[in-house]
């Protein structure tokens, strides 16, 4: 049976100017991402992201980000769960500090972190006893691990606070050590939360700039990630390996939000 297309419900011009702004904008961003990709024939953009200067920013951006992810959680996980469970003097204040690296400019943040490792007594003394950190591949690990700490906070917390308190009081209860209690009860009821934080901390590594641009310049073949490769090549009019770089990195973040989404269910932390 066919239906009266009249007899359809029709959206108000509220709604459909709404949508039309929503549909609008997302057409524009698929439009300017996708023609990025599209920019240079297939097998240019081959020949560029196999290039060895290519690769090695792929290797170091890979190693780079996979350790400062690593410690990224280390240091993300007791730091998330004190501010979601622990109540404590200054506590607000603490937060607020945690947030500062949101706020700031990553260029900001860059420079705060040349002047502790270099000019400062703790960099003279670093340097003095053989610990190499400005413009070296161990600064590229300490800017990203600054720079992006808080959103791995961030998303952690928020996967504690989902987590009902009384599942840990009644495993308490059951005789359970609170390192007991947290290892086999909140960890595997955060696990969501926390392979999102992982996930997106992960990608954002990859994509830093800012800071890494400032601790560890932008050597060629020495401290070049692939923002750093992309910068250096536009700088120097090589657009393909540019784009090469900027195609890797489109990809490393559209799978990286995908997975995030996947785990979050769509919840904004941010």
């Amino acid at each position: 049976m066919i239906r009266d297309r009249s007899a359809l419900p029709h959206p108000s011009p509220f709604k459909a100017l709404f949508l039309a702004v929503l549909f609008g904008l997302v057409t524009y961003m698929v439009v300017v991402i996708v023609g990025l990709v599209l920019y240079p024939p297939l097998p240019a953009l081959i020949e560029s992201i196999t290039s060895p200067e290519i690769l090695f920013a792929i290797r170091l951006s890979l190693i780079t980000s996979a350790i400062s992810t690593a410690l990224c959680v280390v240091v993300a996980v007791p730091v998330a769960y004190s501010l979601a469970r622990f109540s404590f003097p200054g506590k607000k204040a603490v937060n607020a500090v945690f947030n500062i690296p949101l706020a700031l400019p990553p260029l900001v943040a860059g420079v705060a972190l040349l002047i502790f490792y270099g000019p400062s007594k703790f960099g003279q003394m670093l340097t003095a006893a053989g610990f190499d950190i400005i413009y070296t591949p161990l600064g590229i690990i300490i800017a990203q691990l600054f720079v992006n700490l808080p959103y791995m906070v961030r998303v952690t917390r928020s996967a504690f606070e989902t987590i009902n308190p009384r599942y840990e009081h009644v495993a308490r209860t059951l005789g359970c050590t609170e390192w007991g209690t947290f290892c086999q009860v909140t960890l595997p009821l955060a696990r969501a939360g926390l392979i999102a934080g992982l996930v997106i901390t992960w990608s954002k590594s990859i994509g830093e700039f800012g800071a890494v641009l400032m601790l560890a310049g932008a050597t060629q073949m020495k401290t070049e990630t692939l923002p750093i490769a992309l910068f250096l090549n536009m700088s120097t009019g090589d657009l393909d390996l540019a784009i090469a770089a900027s195609v890797i990195l489109i990809v490393i973040s559209v799978t990286s939000l995908a997975i995030f989404e996947r785990y979050t269910d769509g919840r904004g932390v941010f």
